[in-house]
This record gives C-alpha cells, sequence and structure tokens, in this order.
C-alpha cells in the first residue's frame, strides 16, 4: 500500500457533467425549472453512471425515494426516475455492455420518511420537550390522501446510529443549516419516541415475509 501511495495516490473520476440546484419550486404557477438543473437531464444520459456503479458494486439492496421524491422535490423525484431505470438498464446484458457485466439488484426500497404517524410522534415529542416543533406547519395542513398507494412494510431499528445520521446529514453544509431546528430534538428522544428508519419495500426477485425490520431479510450471503 505505501508503494500505492507514493506511486498513485488519488483515485479518479470523470465529471460527465455539472448540474445545479433545482431547489423546490414555490408558486401557483409553479415556476419552469432552472436550465441546467439535474431534473432536466434526459433519463438516457443521466442512469448511465447509476448503472456503471451498480455493475462495480454488484449491491443487492438499493434506496431512493418514492414516485413523489418524499416530497415534490424536482431532484428528488428524478432520482426515483434515475433510480428505476438503472436498475432495469444493470440487470440487461444487451444494456451498455461497456459498463460492465450485468447485475440484478434484487431489492428495492422507498425511503418513507415524513409519514404521518412519525410526522405526529414527532411533533408531539417537540412541544412536550418544550421545544418548537419543525414539524408544526406539517401537521396543521395535513391532508390525508385516501389514493397514496405507500406503505411502511420494513422497520429498521437504528436509533444507535441516529447520530452517526445526523453527521451525515450536516455534512451537506450547502444544504443543511447546523443550527436549524430540525436538531432540536434530543436523540434520546427521537430514540424512545420513534427508534427506526422506515421503508417501503418497491420490488423483490425474493421471498421475504411482511412485515420485515431487515433490509436484506430473504437474502443469501454470498
Amino acid at each position: 500500500l505505501e508503494v500505492q501511495a507514493r506511486v498513485w495516490p488519488t483515485e479518479d473520476y470523470e465529471l460527465a457533467r455539472s448540474t445545479v440546484d433545482t431547489a423546490l419550486p414555490e408558486g401557483d404557477p409553479l415556476p419552469p425549472l432552472p436550465p441546467g438543473c439535474f431534473a432536466l437531464v434526459p433519463l438516457a444520459e443521466s442512469q448511465v453512471p447509476l448503472v456503471r456503479l451498480v455493475r462495480e458494486q454488484r449491491p443487492q439492496v438499493l434506496l431512493t425515494y418514492d414516485e413523489k421524491g418524499g416530497y415534490p422535490h424536482p431532484d428528488h423525484i428524478r432520482t426515483h426516475e434515475v433510480s428505476m431505470a438503472a436498475v432495469d438498464a444493470a440487470a440487461d446484458p444487451s444494456y451498455r455492455p461497456e459498463l460492465g457485466p450485468a447485475w440484478q439488484v434484487e431489492k428495492v426500497y422507498y425511503h418513507l420518511t415524513f409519514t404521518k404517524e412519525r410526522v405526529l410522534a414527532l411533533h408531539e415529542a417537540s412541544l412536550a420537550a418544550g421545544l418548537e416543533s419543525p414539524w408544526a406547519e406539517w401537521v396543521e395542513k395535513w391532508v390525508d390522501d385516501p389514493d397514496d398507494p405507500r406503505h411502511v412494510t420494513t422497520k429498521v431499528p437504528c436509533a444507535e446510529y441516529f447520530g452517526l445520521r445526523d453527521r451525515a446529514l450536516l455534512a451537506h453544509a450547502s444544504q443543511v443549516d447546523p443550527n436549524g431546528r430540525w436538531f432540536h430534538l434530543p436523540l434520546e428522544v427521537q430514540a424512545r419516541v420513534w427508534p427506526t428508519e422506515d421503508y417501503e419495500l418497491a420490488r423483490s426477485t425474493v421471498d421475504t415475509a411482511l412485515p420485515e425490520d431487515d433490509l436484506f431479510a430473504g437474502l443469501r450471503v454470498g
């Protein structure tokens, strides 16, 4: 390793395209998306790097947003579209064989962060702790959608990693205010009130029994 570090001390990448942050459009009617944003990159182009990565890393499980992006951020919605297209393309040996041998992702999950039950639980915990609730406006304006197909199938206990989760989020300095109210609720309260990360199993090529508490349920190692 010391020879590698001396001879070639870097990891090298190709920047295929640089895009601007779409941001969440607001208004009625909504403004047009900004030119050059990720949401406007053609799917045939934007799926290619992910297909290459899937074929190189050969993941059994892939996590992504649902069709609405978790909330209707154009980049999140596009992420869903790119993810699902890349899963299909990566498994197709006739698609861009120069990107590597075909690989089938066995399970795809949608990350369901903003379910009504979770939002209400954390909102009420914030108020009980005497804190301003970042979810107050959501709760006040929440309208149930009887046609929403989303439902939690998989609840993964991971409260002991909430601190690591938050540090990873805070690394996105341009997106997250470290002093913002989203971080006001103590982790020990979050761990007590809602100690899981929640998902919906969207696709699976293996048999598994629902509900699950493990994203790798039904998968064999190796």
